[in-house]
């Protein structure tokens, strides 16, 4: 599916508001050993605030999706967390690639200890890309929410700034890191961390303008 199906559904359909949701996102499961299965209550919570304040009408909860399958091309929108190893076998860094230049976009939340492995499997799906810091002025940071400083910092990790990173292919954002933040965590029920609503409003906004972005930017 390309990048231009994925955008007329979301035009086309999510912004009406339906009596059945047309449209769904994913959550990614790896091998390795790590915790892909982190944050239960997190996309289910962003995706309720993306249809309340966007207007969307995305699944109320997310699919489970493995890089190697086919059926990741019928996600305009797939999520990676964890806090562990992770691994891609090289037929599902080719799908992964596949998936991504034909518009799909893969959101990396770090929980903490991803960076390392993520950047060295995302090698294998792009061996010509390296990630890249986005600027402030970035647009996945100015969507319906403005960030004027980038990311929000949810939790605290190495007391250092929260970043987003980014793999460009051919002048198009594919995959989005947001590292040493922790968006999914201000995501979860509230009960989980006990984080401020402030704070958790901070995350779902962020995650609500990542959600508009991965719909509507260009190829």
């Amino acid at each position: 599916m390309c990048k231009k199906i994925f955008v007329l559904l979301f035009f086309g359909f999510s912004l009406v508001q339906a009596q059945v949701p047309t449209i769904k996102i994913a959550k990614l499961k790896y091998g390795g050993g790590g915790d892909w299965y982190a944050n239960k209550s997190s996309l289910p919570n962003l995706i309720s605030f993306c249809n309340k304040n966007l207007n969307t009408n995305i699944f109320s909860e997310e699919d489970i999706v493995e890089a190697g399958s086919v059926e990741i091309f019928q996600y305009p929108f797939v999520h990676l967390t964890g806090h562990g190893n992770l691994l891609f076998t090289d037929q599902e860094a080719l799908n992964l690639r596949k998936y991504l230049i034909s518009g799909g976009f893969l959101h990396v939340d770090d929980n903490y200890g991803l960076k390392k492995f993520l950047e060295r499997e995302m090698k294998k799906v792009f061996p010509e890309l390296s990630f890249v810091e986005l600027p402030f002025s970035h647009p996945i940071y100015h969507q319906k929410y403005d960030f004027n400083k980038g990311l929000p910092k949810i939790h605290e990790h190495d007391n250092k700034p929260p970043q987003g990173f980014g793999l460009i292919y051919e002048g198009r954002l594919v995959c989005f890191f947001s590292y040493e933040c922790d968006l999914g965590n201000g995501w979860e029920d509230q009960s989980v961390y006990g984080d401020p609503e402030s704070v958790r409003l901070q995350a779902l906004k962020m995650g609500a303008n990542i959600i508009t972005y991965a719909f509507t930017s260009s190829r």
